[in-house]
């Protein structure tokens, strides 16, 4: 496999690379790698070239222009010190090692360890040439995008860092297997790390390349939000953001399948190579969608704790494997180099057999599938012919039987009360107000156990697998609980195994066609899954056409922890239709649970044809517009409106209200709506006429349905789709869009977007700096700048249908859609196709040959939605991160009377976490009972602070204390991680509608549902993360 190459021994010269055609690059000696890939090397140390280096500041500059500057300064430092820790690599470890005699690391070891890294060295040596000179004129030009995309668009920069990224796995590997069984080797290493400067180890400068263009993508991202628009600068600096992106997306992908193939063999090593296992998990079919280090503990009958430990759990696309970590004889080099753990399989199992069981749902779990459910690694548990009198506690156990301890202590408490109240005499601690306080006290610590339970959910992955049968031959099942390290790790748990039983179903194997050169590419394992397929119209009788369709999303707060993790984007999704001519329909489905249902069916006057969600104005929002205009303020909820055939738009609060209409409208001449998008100030309707009609808002935030809207004539073809950036509303009229100010509603300039007049712009969808556009003809996509205006890249969406209908050239694109850095286009022949752009804020161009789904419909895709919802923040707190809000009050608060000023001052001082563990109803401060009449009843004396003998009164009196276990090792056998502050995690589905439904795989089985029958489907994506 490794050819004899020879070896460069003065190898701290810079480079420049050339790339030349394959028959010159074999003339050429040198390294078998570069011959391979044709490059050619070119030493220029003679060319004296200088570092780059910025000048002083010339006076008068902008602020901006500072800024951009200080920017430009970081480049030049960040690419000097990435520059020299390449140089380090080779200088103080591979050139060493290759002289070494005798050698502690073979030639072919040294090739392996530092492939590509010279290579990468050449890449950045000329970028640092080419920077020098863009530094030195800086003041006078001030560009740089430019040099960033001529420099990393190029395919031998994505070669040589691609194989240096699929190689780094080995390289680590092979470092650790030197460094356990090669001393000198090990010396080697810590003898260069300890005479670095900075102490970093070869590790820490070879995962450099790694980081390096993430570096970037921060520089640049702050380089364009300090550069105006109009400058010169501004769209290269959007080029190079999209090229630097798709790069890391590149390599990111190649780290994660490379990652994985390791960890799949790691785990292979792991099993013997007779057993089933082992086939399958050589057999290449296999693909790790999740793995990570999970803490397994194990419950006695009672709930007790037995044991916990650290497991390696690993979800593959049709298996879950649980095996016990080994790092023994390793961890002398754990500071030089990651560890790659043994593993020992402990068991696996069946995916479509693993369930996740949430506290509560045993019983329901047993009723249903007439099982009998151990605790893994418990002592024997009963025999059958008992199990029925006794029951197992599951999940957090000690908490639920102390709960039910609770409540039946609160009935003897009440009824004990009864007896008070009929008490002759009156004493200090027995009476009505100490009753009370028991009372009170007693139903807060239940609250505190109810909290604690929750909690303990919020970490706890309780799965139940297929256990033997007993010896009567009923199926056991076996309970396994997992602690994860956050609540946002089994929130990925859950919706990860979710998915994947999903993904196992006919229809998704496979569900997309992933046309790449090699034929080998599967689809990645973030890829959209079909979940579901159900008709649009719950009327069947009427033959209804789609419309269009809107997610409005709502949060339920009733909804349980893993009913969020596998719920479809929770809210509702409206689809709106009807007959030409005749009436509407408007079908409302809650998105609430893992398949929708319908919540709502109404009629209305004519046929849907378009529809809009306006969200409610945030907090912040409302604040700013009470401080400049009241007028501008948009609605106390969110709403949905619709345009229908007949002229008319209508105007819908959300379900959680009732879906009353809240406003009526017509267009001017009650042409038909067409399309519907708002801002701030104004909704926009695109009329039939060409014309567009502009409602204000009036101070109640909708609009005024008397008041005769503000025409804008567009042209005579009909307005068919609608776009509103920040400062403008672009509006296509037959082959051009034009373009109005958003505040003036002035035209400012109109644009062509196609040669032919006949094709009419039919969808615009933004994303970062782009609009991407689709017509009536042809199966072109065209792609603009939103600032230039300028025709940036065109695709032929028909070279990808051909994959799926072989010989079908004739393709119409019949809907749009972007979301997640994936462009989702419909065809007119029922065929979805994925393209990857994007995300930040750059130029969306396609980077990639995308996906084709083989799920479709038998006529035109009519819509495609997305529905976008973000987990609510509390959901994602661990126990530790609760809002200090709810916690107990302090101790001044309730501080009885008649005590010292030095014991009040002790108590102001916050609870420890130790007095809150052991008595948090000592926070609960009781009413004083030294101001009442009688005797005092308490069971101890409290020593006087003056050594008198005199009573002092203590707390004791009328409270309640917490049993005395320390709860935390109920909700989790460690303290959770750190978590990084997140903004939100996002749960994403695109939905699409049309004539039936259709497999598009030429072997497949599934059944096409009725032709005529209009069919909505819904893929997820696993959860943003």
């Amino acid at each position: 496999m490794w050819r004899k190459r020879r070896h460069w021994h003065h190898v701290d010269k810079d480079y420049v690379i050339v790339h030349s055609s394959s028959s010159s690059s074999s003339s050429v000696s040198g390294d078998s790698e570069e011959e391979d890939m044709g490059f050619l090397e070119v030493p220029v140390t003679d060319m004296k070239q200088p570092l780059p280096e910025l000048g002083p500041m010339p006076q008068g500059l902008s602020p901006q222009q500072v800024v951009r500057r200080h920017i430009l300064g970081s480049i030049v430092q960040s690419e000097r010190s990435y520059v020299d820790s390449l140089r380090r690599i080779l200088q103080d470890y591979r050139n060493p090692l290759m002289e070494m005699e005798p050698k502690v690391l073979s030639a072919r070891k040294c090739q392996v360890v530092f492939f590509r890294v010279r290579e990468i060295l050449q890449c950045h040596s000329m970028f640092q040439i080419a920077l020098s000179s863009r530094v030195s004129e800086w003041d006078t030009t001030e560009k740089i995008g430019d040099l960033f995309v001529a420099s990393f668009s190029k395919s031998m920069v994505l070669d040589v860092y691609s194989e240096y990224v699929n190689n780094f796995t080995s390289a680590m590997s092979l470092i650790k297997k030197a460094c356990l069984t090669k001393p000198a080797f090990l010396e080697f290493l810590k003898k260069r790390q300890m005479a670095s400067v900075d102490r970093v180890t070869l590790y820490g400068l070879m995962v450099k390349p790694i980081q390096r263009f993430p570096q970037f993508i921060l520089l640049l991202q702050d380089m364009l939000k300090n550069t105006p628009k109009g400058h010169a600068d501004r769209l290269s600096l959007q080029l190079a953001l999209t090229e630097l992106e798709t790069l890391a997306e590149k390599l990111n992908e190649q780290k994660r399948l490379a990652d994985q193939v390791a960890e799949i063999q790691q785990l292979t090593k792991s099993v013997s190579d007779r057993s089933s296992l082992n086939k399958l998990l050589n057999s290449g079919q296999r693909q790790l969608l999740l793995c990570e280090t999970l803490t397994e503990t194990v419950y006695g009958d009672r709930g007790q704790l037995i044991k916990s430990k650290e497991r390696k759990v690993f979800l593959l696309n049709d298996m879950l494997v649980c095996a016990n970590i080994n790092f023994k004889g390793q961890l002398e080099i754990s500071s030089l180099v990651p560890l790659g753990p043994k593993y020992i399989v402990k068991w696996n199992a069946a995916l479509l057999q693993v369930q996740v069981v949430e506290v509560g749902q045993e019983s329901s779990t047993q009723e249903k599938e007439s099982v009998v459910i151990q605790n893994v690694g418990s002592k024997k548990h009963t025999p059958s012919s008992q199990s029925s009198h006794s029951k197992v506690y599951l999940g957090p156990p000690r908490l639920f039987q102390e709960l039910q301890d609770l409540q039946k202590d609160l009935a003897v408490v009440e009824q004990i009360t009864l007896l008070i109240s009929t008490l002759h005499g009156t004493y200090q601690n027995l009476n009505m107000t100490v009753a009370q306080d028991w009372c009170l006290a007693l139903q807060r610590l239940m609250r505190v156990k109810e909290e604690e339970i929750h909690s303990a959910n919020k970490c706890r992955l309780r799965l139940l697998l297929p256990g033997k049968p007993d010896k009567s031959g009923r199926p056991v099942s076996v309970m396994v609980v997992f602690i994860t390290p956050n609540p946002l790790s089994k929130i990925s748990w859950v919706n990860r195994l979710h998915l994947a039983k999903i993904a196992l179903r006919e229809e998704n194997q496979p569900g997309w066609l992933c046309p790449e050169e090699d034929k080998k590419s599967k689809a990645p394992f973030w890829c959209p899954i079909l979940v579901c397929r159900l008709p649009a119209f719950s009327s069947r009788a009427l033959d209804l056409q789609l419309g269009a369709a809107i997610h409005s999303p709502v949060h339920s707060s009733l909804l349980g922890f893993s009913a969020i993790s596998t719920s479809l984007p929770q809210g509702y999704l409206w689809v709106g239709g009807g007959q030409e001519g005749a009436g509407g329909q408007v079908e409302i489905f809650s998105l609430n649970r893992s398949v929708p249902r319908v919540v709502k069916s109404f009629p209305v006057a004519s046929q849907v044809l378009c529809s809009d969600y306006i969200p409610e104005r945030t907090e912040e929002e409302r604040t700013e517009d009470s401080e400049t205009d009241a007028d501008q303020v948009l609605p106390a909820q969110p709403v949905i409106c619709l345009g229908l055939q007949d002229g008319s738009i209508l105007v819908y609060g959300s379900v959680d209200t009732g879906t009353q209409c809240l406003l009526t409208g017509k267009s001017p001449g009650l042409q038909p709506v067409l399309c519907l998008k708002h801002n701030t100030d104004y909704l926009f309707a695109g009329l039939q006429s060409g014309t567009i009609a502009a409602y204000a808002r009036n101070n109640g935030g909708l609009w005024d349905a008397e008041a005769e809207p503000t025409c804008l004539a567009v042209g005579l073809a009909p307005v068919r789709t609608l776009l509103t950036l920040d400062d403008a509303l672009w509006a296509s009229c037959g082959n051009q869009v034009t373009v109005f100010d958003a505040a003036s509603l002035k035209a400012q300039q109109t644009f062509e977007a196609h040669p032919e007049e006949e094709a009419s712009i039919t969808h615009m969808i933004k994303a970062g700096s782009g609009v991407w556009m689709a017509f009536s003809l042809g199966s072109s996509i065209r792609l603009f700048h939103t600032e230039t205006l300028e025709l940036l890249q065109e695709i032929n969406v028909a070279t990808r249908t051909t994959f799926a209908l072989p010989g079908q050239k004739h393709v119409r694109v019949t809907s749009l859609l972007i979301c997640q850095g994936l462009l989702w286009v419909g065809t007119d022949q029922g065929i979805l196709v994925l393209l990857p752009v994007p995300r930040l804020e750059g130029i969306p161009k396609i980077t990639g040959k995308g996906m084709v789904s083989l799920n479709g419909h038998c006529g035109p895709v009519e819509f495609l939605a997305v529905a976008l919802s973000t987990l609510a923040p509390d959901i994602l707190k661990s126990d530790k991160e609760e809002d200090p809000a709810a916690e107990p009050p302090t101790a001044t608060e309730g501080k009885p009377e008649g005590r010292s000023s030095s014991d009040s001052g002790a108590q102001e001082s916050p609870p420890t976490r130790e007095m809150r563990k052991k008595g948090i109803l000592l926070q609960y401060r009781l009413r004083s009972t030294d101001h009442l009449p009688g005797q005092r009843l308490s069971v101890r004396e409290a020593p006087s602070a003056t050594g008198g003998t005199t009573l002092e009164h203590t707390e004791e009196d009328g409270s309640i204390y917490e049993m005395a276990d320390d709860p935390d090792i109920w909700v989790r056998s460690r303290p959770c991680s750190r978590e990084a502050p997140r903004k939100e995690i996002s749960s994403l589905a695109v939905i699409s509608g049309g004539r039936g439904y259709r497999n598009f795989h030429p072997n497949g089985k599934l059944p096409s549902s009725s032709e005529t029958d209009s069919t909505l489907l819904m893929w997820q994506v696993p959860l943003m993360l």
